[in-house]
């Protein structure tokens, strides 16, 4: 087998890759690329680990050049086998979402959509907005991306007032609460006036507007409201006939209606140019657009149709079973699409399809966001090749012979002398 190691591999044993290639397994299952500091480089599945893995190491392969930077780092490589397929696709996903090797972002969020986060794992969750997803706390859920930012806040807002939340990150008195707390705004949570459990039975009401289930959730509170009608409690029941009320107000800023309202769908499209893709998600529930989602990658000798397969390998890996949608709609056909419908199937526990529509208003829906992924890609395009003219710019006025792709700020800071702070800004590409 060292044959086939041929200028692939620069590993400092040679002996322990070779064996390693030997001894891989003619069954299902992952495959951990690791480095001579025994650093997961890699994750991948296959239904035939040897032939998958013999393939990065053959003379013959024209592999792109980040691919082969990282076949050129490999130094050991674990196997884990499994039953089947479907069952390599779920270890994959989870051993990703658990090591995040550098080699395995295919995608990356476009850095201008914003997250809703809900900090599930604070005693008193939080919501708020943010544009980026840190892993501070396994049990937080961040929703989005969302493309439109005024909208969100709107939204974030509108929901601020329809449930009583808490306003503030911190308390903004000691021993007392604030005019939130008075107003009804806030039930208390600096003081705990209200139990965790209580106030986060609220907060899961919250995570469904942003899982786009805001008829599940109108069905509830009217449900709760008849309740207290029945016991005579007229007054907490005014309180969720108002919620009801802001809700389907916020429901009414929707204007894109599709037919057959009763199945939740997702659109994805792509569009290609330059070596970048632009990827689009169109979120659809009740029969209505609730989100759209945004992502971006270079491409090297990528079919879309491999890019759109990892997509929903890895976009729908790091959802809930209620966010997966009934119907996912896709501008191509995929190699593993049967696969993948049974994996997402066993995830949310119930049917899922991967289509290929070809006419009628689900064909048009494809257009649609293909539409907007050629808009997408534009912008990405022209506002790269600003950045390359201001670089070329920059190159001329520092006297360099190349466009630098790396650019590092520094700047230190003191009190007369004392209590110095140094602080590093960086740029790539």
């Amino acid at each position: 087998m060292s044959n086939d190691i041929i200028n692939r591999s620069e590993a400092s044993n040679i002996d322990l890759l070779t064996e390693c290639l030997r001894r891989a397994p003619n069954s299902p299952g992952c495959y951990l690329m690791k480095d001579k500091e025994d650093r997961i480089l890699y994750i991948g599945k296959s239904k035939c680990l040897r032939s998958r893995v013999r393939s990065y190491f053959r003379s013959s392969n024209d592999l792109s050049p980040r691919i082969n930077l990282m076949v050129i780092q490999v130094s050991d490589i674990e196997y884990i086998i499994t039953d089947n397929e479907s069952e390599a696709l779920t270890l994959e996903s989870n051993l990703i979402k658990k090591y995040q090797p550098y080699f395995n972002i295919l995608l990356k969020d476009d850095k201008k959509y914003p997250y809703v986060c809900i900090t599930w794992g604070d005693k008193y969750p939080r919501i708020f907005i943010t544009r980026r997803r840190r892993n501070r706390n396994k049990l937080d859920r961040y929703y989005g991306p969302y493309v439109d930012v005024s909208k969100l806040r709107n939204t974030l807002s509108v929901v601020k007032r329809v449930f009583p939340l808490r306003q503030r990150p911190r308390a903004l008195y000691k021993d007392r609460t604030c005019l939130n707390y008075s107003i009804g705004r806030c039930p208390g949570v600096c003081q705990e006036r209200i139990s965790p459990d209580t106030y986060k039975a609220i907060v899961q009401k919250v995570s469904m507007v942003f899982q786009g289930r805001t008829e599940e959730l109108n069905s509830i509170l009217i449900e709760q409201m008849l309740k207290l009608s029945d016991i005579h409690e007229y007054e907490k029941a005014a309180i969720i006939r108002d919620q009801i009320n802001d809700l389907k107000t916020l429901c009414e800023t929707q204007k894109i209606t599709i037919p057959d309202s009763s199945v939740s769908r997702d659109v994805i499209g792509i569009c290609t140019a330059k070596d970048i893709s632009c990827i689009q998600i169109f979120q659809i529930r009740s029969g209505k657009v609730i989100g759209r989602l945004g992502y971006s990658t270079a491409i090297t000798n990528i079919t879309n149709e491999i890019i759109i397969q990892k997509i929903i390998e890895e976009h729908y890996s790091e959802l809930e079973p209620v966010e997966i949608p009934q119907e996912i709609f896709i501008q191509y056909e995929i190699p593993e699409r049967i696969l993948l419908m049974n994996w997402l199937t066993s995830i949310k526990g119930r049917k899922v399809n991967i289509l290929n529509p070809k006419r009628n208003y689900k064909a048009d829906l494809v257009n649609l966001v293909v539409k907007n992924s050629s808009l997408e890609l534009e912008r990405i395009i022209s506002q790269k090749d600003k950045n390359e003219f201001l670089l070329e710019d920059l190159s001329q006025l520092l006297e360099l012979s190349y466009l630098p792709k790396r650019i590092e700020g520094y700047d230190i800071s003191h009190i007369q002398g004392s209590d110095a702070v140094g602080s590093q800004v960086v740029f790539i590409n």
